[in-house]
């Protein structure tokens, strides 16, 4: 019966040209590779190497038959070796929810280190963050990107872990030729005779801001539309329409807007990796560390 030893002690000659060689490359003694290949000569019944002055040579026969396996040996090296990470990682497929505008200049990056250094496929799933932690707490995904508000957090709660990844301070986005780009700051007062791009979500972080702010100051939120398409919302705002909450990370700059700080400040947006508390799959941990890593050098460049 064949097994994998004697292939290798075969290729071993080939590569080698020598029984001492081949054994010192597969640490193996000189006898244990002279058995392997008699073995697997007479289950062949054919003769596969032959000594030399110079050393071991494969014969024909031999080098045909070495040609034929060489491969099989390759796919079961990468098949094995892809099993030891898929048992090392936990997974074999991680899914991640994430929101788009911050996820899609962390993801991408973490993603690709991840997939290279470890046997895991990565998907990703879109979401806000309470859509994300819903996810989450059924199971749907085994980790998750989300952002919450540092000073009035809503997911602080028993059954997540979170990792901060980074926190920015929230700002007002306008347009760059409105009125308001004039203000090298705004003050309260000035929030609420703007009209703002709220979110759909009535749980979205910097609209929790906006209605703390108003009823603070007696007033209700002028929304001029409510949307999440981060593009709609950048137009609306480059065009004077009407103006965003938000921090400088997701910001495009390739539209015609700018970010104005507020007089007393509005408190800050927190980042975070999150994942339910408990055991869970090593790549969890591994993709925590390395999006950590990507934050702590895209998300600084972006914001200085």
């Amino acid at each position: 019966m064949i097994n994998l030893q004697q292939l290798r002690v075969l290729l071993a000659v080939r590569e080698h040209g020598s029984l001492t060689q081949a054994a010192e490359a597969l640490r193996y003694g000189v006898p244990t590779v002279a058995h392997h290949l008699r073995t697997l000569e007479a289950h062949l019944e054919a003769q596969l190497v032959v000594r030399t002055r110079g050393g071991t040579e494969l014969t024909p026969l031999g080098e045909f038959y070495a040609a034929e396996v060489a491969p099989v040996l390759v796919r079961l090296d990468r098949a094995e070796h892809a099993v030891a990470g898929h048992r090392d990682s936990g997974v074999v497929t991680l899914r991640v929810g994430t929101f788009a505008s911050v996820g899609s200049r962390l993801m991408p990056a973490a993603i690709s280190e991840l997939e290279q250094r470890h046997s895991v496929r990565v998907e990703v799933v879109e979401g806000e963050p309470t859509e994300v932690v819903r996810m989450l707490r059924q199971g749907e995904v085994h980790a998750g990107v989300i952002y919450d508000i540092s000073e009035e957090p809503l997911f602080d709660t028993p059954d997540l872990e979170q990792r901060t990844l980074f926190a920015e301070p929230y700002q007002v986005m306008v347009g760059r030729h409105s009125e308001w780009a004039e203000h090298s700051k705004l003050t309260r007062e000035d929030l609420t005779r703007m009209r703002w791009i709220c979110s759909r979500n009535d749980s979205e972080a910097s609209d929790r801001v906006l209605r703390r702010v108003h009823s603070e100051m007696g007033e209700q939120i002028r929304v001029l539309m409510e949307t999440d398409d981060w593009y709609m919302i950048h137009g609306l705002v480059a065009e004077g329409l009407g103006c965003a909450l938000t921090t400088a990370a997701p910001v495009d700059q390739e539209f015609e807007v700018e970010l104005r700080d507020t007089v007393d400040g509005l408190g800050e947006r927190r980042v975070s990796f999150v994942t339910t508390k408990g055991a869970r799959p090593a790549a969890v941990g591994w993709l925590g560390e390395i999006l950590q890593r990507v934050a702590s050098s895209r998300i600084a460049a972006v914001t200085t």
